[in-house]
C-alpha cells in the first residue's frame, strides 16, 4: 500500500522532461538580430542581393542535437546606410515620372488625386501573381528587402518582369512617391514637389498588414504615398530532394505525439535576413540529420532523420502593424498533413506572433511515414530519456514501477533449523505479496502515460534489471518425544533491486 501511494503523489507531481509539442521558439527568435533593411535616398534605383552560399554555410556549421540560431550573411552589394549617395542641402534630386507632372503640389491635394487612384484601381494583375491590397497611402515593410526600380509611369506588367527577373524576389509594390525636387535643407526646406513612380521588390509576401509606411518628412517637406498595390508570386519551386510543397495559409503545424508517444520535432531555427527561400530550411534539414547519424547518442538512442519541414515567416504585432521577425524553420522526422496547421501564433506576455505564408515540404519519398502508426523504437529510448531525466526519481519512482511492469521478483531461499522442545502446537501465516498483487498496485507516472504499454515495458527493460538480492524464508521445524507437531513461520520480505 505505501508503494502504491508513493507512485500516484509522483504521477501527479513529476515535471515532464521533453517539452510538449510544439510551441514557437520565442527565445530564439528573440535572440536572433531584427531583419533590417535600408532604402536609398536621392536615387532613381537599387540593387541588394544576399550571399545563400555564405548562410548556408552558418547552417551546416551551427546544427546541433537540439536546435539551431543562424544568422544571415548579407553581400556586400546592400546598404550599409540609409543613403547611398553624398547630399548637400539644396543639391538637385532625381526628376519625377514624365507621365504625372500636372499633379498637384500641395500635399493634400497630391495625397487625393484622383489620377493616382484611378491607375491603381484599373490596374491589372500579372499572371503568376496573386493582388494582395489596392489604392493604400503606405508602402510595404515586409520580409527580404531587394531594392527598388523608378518607371516612367504606372505599370504593373513591367515592374513585374523586373521582379521575375531578381534572384529570391517573390512580391512587389507599386506605388506614387511625393518626393522633393531638391535635397531638403537650410535655405529650402521645402521645395517643389516631384512625383516619382517606385517599383520595390521583395523577398517574402507583401500584404495590407505591412504596408505601414505612410511617408515621412524631410525638412518641412513631407513625403507621401498614394496608389499603393502589393503582389505576390503565386510560384513556389521545391527545393531538390522535396516534393511539391503545401501551401499552408496563416498557420504553422502543431504537431502533437506521434501514434507510439514520440516527439517528431527534430529541430528549428529563424533567418532574419536574405530573402524567404524554402532552399534554405532544405538544407538545414539535411545538413542536421548528417550532424545527427555522425553524432549517435552513447546509449543507442536512434538518431532523429528530418524527413519534412515547415516553413513561415514570423511577425511580431504591434498595434495594427506587423513587423517582421524573419524566416522561420521547423523540422520534423515525420510527415504531417495539412490539419495539424493549427498554431497561428503565439503571445510572450502583451506581444503577439503571428504566422503567415506557411508551406509544408515533404521528403521525398517520405509520406509513407504515417505519424498514426508512429516511430516505437524513437519512443522507447525517448521513455527512458524521460525516466532518466531526473535521477532522484529514476530511484525512488521509476525502478520500482518498471520492476512491476516487468514483474520482477526477489529470488527465495529456504532456511531449515531443527531443535526439541515440549509438545506445543501452534501455526502463524503472514501474508506474502504475489507478483500479480504487485503489478495491480503500480500506478503510471503522468509522464509516461503518452505511450503504449509495450512501449513503457520496452523502455522499462531499458533502465531495470533483474534483482541480485534474495528474500529469506525461515521454516522451523520442532519435535516431541511424545508427539510431533509442525509449525510453521513463513515471512516475506520485497527487496527492490538497485539497478
Amino acid at each position: 500500500m505505501r508503494f502504491c501511494i508513493a507512485l500516484q503523489a509522483v504521477a501527479v507531481n513529476i515535471a515532464v522532461a521533453v517539452a510538449f509539442p510544439q510551441d514557437l521558439n520565442l527565445d530564439m527568435v528573440i535572440a536572433a538580430p531584427d531583419p533590417t533593411y535600408t532604402e536609398a535616398v536621392g536615387v532613381t534605383a537599387q540593387s541588394v542581393s544576399y550571399n545563400p552560399t555564405s548562410i548556408v554555410a552558418q547552417v551546416t556549421s551551427a546544427v546541433s542535437s537540439v536546435s539551431v540560431q543562424v544568422s544571415d550573411v548579407l553581400s556586400g552589394t546592400a546598404v550599409a546606410k540609409r543613403d547611398i549617395a553624398k547630399r548637400t542641402a539644396c543639391a538637385t534630386q532625381p526628376t519625377g515620372a514624365s507621365s504625372y507632372t500636372s499633379a498637384p503640389t500641395d500635399p493634400s491635394a497630391w495625397a487625393s488625386y484622383s489620377v493616382f487612384a484611378s491607375a491603381a484601381s484599373v490596374a491589372p494583375t500579372p499572371s503568376g501573381y496573386t493582388k494582395e491590397f489596392t489604392n493604400l497611402a503606405a508602402s510595404n515593410n515586409a520580409y527580404g528587402y531587394l531594392g527598388f526600380a523608378t518607371l516612367q509611369s504606372y505599370d504593373v506588367m513591367t515592374c513585374s518582369k523586373k521582379c521575375d527577373a531578381i534572384d529570391g524576389c517573390m512580391s512587389f509594390n507599386l506605388y506614387f512617391e511625393r518626393d522633393p525636387s531638391l535635397d531638403p535643407g537650410t535655405g529650402c526646406t521645402n521645395p517643389a514637389p516631384v512625383t516619382m513612380v517606385k517599383c520595390v521588390f521583395w523577398g517574402g509576401p507583401v500584404n495590407q498588414g505591412n504596408a505601414v509606411n505612410t511617408g515621412q518628412f524631410r525638412s518641412s517637406f513631407q513625403v507621401l504615398i498614394a496608389g499603393s498595390n502589393g503582389y505576390t508570386n503565386n510560384t513556389v519551386v521545391a527545393p531538390p530532394g522535396f516534393d511539391t510543397p503545401t501551401f499552408l495559409g496563416n498557420a504553422a503545424i502543431n504537431a502533437p505525439y506521434d501514434g507510439q508517444g514520440y516527439n517528431t520535432l527534430a529541430g528549428s531555427t529563424i533567418f532574419t535576413q536574405g530573402t524567404f527561400n524554402a532552399s534554405l530550411c532544405a538544407d538545414y534539414c539535411n545538413a542536421q540529420t548528417e550532424y545527427n547519424a555522425a553524432n549517435r547518442a552513447a546509449d543507442g538512442t536512434p538518431p532523429k532523420v528530418c524527413h519534412f519541414f515547415n516553413t513561415f515567416v514570423l511577425y511580431l504585432k504591434s498595434g495594427n502593424t506587423k513587423i517582421p521577425q524573419g524566416q522561420y524553420c521547423t523540422l520534423y522526422t515525420e510527415v504531417w498533413d495539412s490539419s495539424y496547421a493549427t498554431n497561428t501564433g503565439q503571445m510572450r506576455g502583451s506581444d503577439q506572433y503571428l504566422v503567415e505564408y506557411s508551406y509544408a515540404y515533404p521528403l521525398t519519398g517520405s509520406h509513407g511515414l504515417a505519424n498514426k502508426p508512429g516511430d516505437k523504437q524513437g519512443a522507447i529510448y525517448q521513455a527512458a530519456y524521460d525516466m532518466e531525466y531526473y535521477p532522484s526519481h529514476l530511484t525512488s519512482t521509476f525502478q520500482p514501477f518498471c520492476s512491476s511492469v516487468l514483474g520482477y521478483s526477489a529470488a527465495l531461499t529456504t532456511t531449515t533449523t531443527t531443535a526439541t522442545v515440549t509438545p506445543t502446537s501452534y501455526t502463524t501465516v503472514t501474508d506474502v505479496i504475489t507478483k500479480r498483487d504487485a503489478a495491480a498496485s503500480s500506478i503510471t507516472p503522468s509522464i509516461l502515460t503518452k505511450y503504449p504499454a509495450s512501449v513503457v515495458s520496452s523502455a522499462c527493460s531499458l533502465i531495470a534489471t533483474s534483482p541480485t538480492t534474495t528474500s529469506v524464508v525461515v521454516s522451523t521445524t520442532t519435535f516431541s518425544a511424545p508427539a510431533t507437531t509442525s509449525t510453521t513461520v513463513v515471512s516475506s520480505t520485497l527487496v527492490i533491486p538497485t539497478c
